[in-house]
């Protein structure tokens, strides 16, 4: 987000939301939350406002199913 905003303040080619988002469901969802917030950036935009939180509560969600969920391995 830090990057993105200061390439928008100089004018020059910016990261697309794309790829925003993606580095954002990969497991970088909490850091772009903050970078969104700490830089002012995006923070106009309904998608990046809902969308990033929905993404960490996705995230948060897999992580319970992974931990409480008993997985067992039955081969034979």
């Amino acid at each position: 987000m830090g990057i993105d905003k200061r390439k928008a303040k100089k004018g020059s080619f910016r990261i697309p939301e794309a790829t925003l988002f993606s580095i954002a469901i990969i497991g970088g969802s909490i850091g772009s939350i903050l970078g969104m917030f700490l830089f002012r950036h995006k923070t106009k935009h309904w998608y990046f406002v809902i969308g990033l939180p929905v993404i960490f509560a996705l995230q948060l969600g897999i992580l319970a199913l992974l931990y409480f969920l008993p997985i067992t391995f039955n081969f034979l």
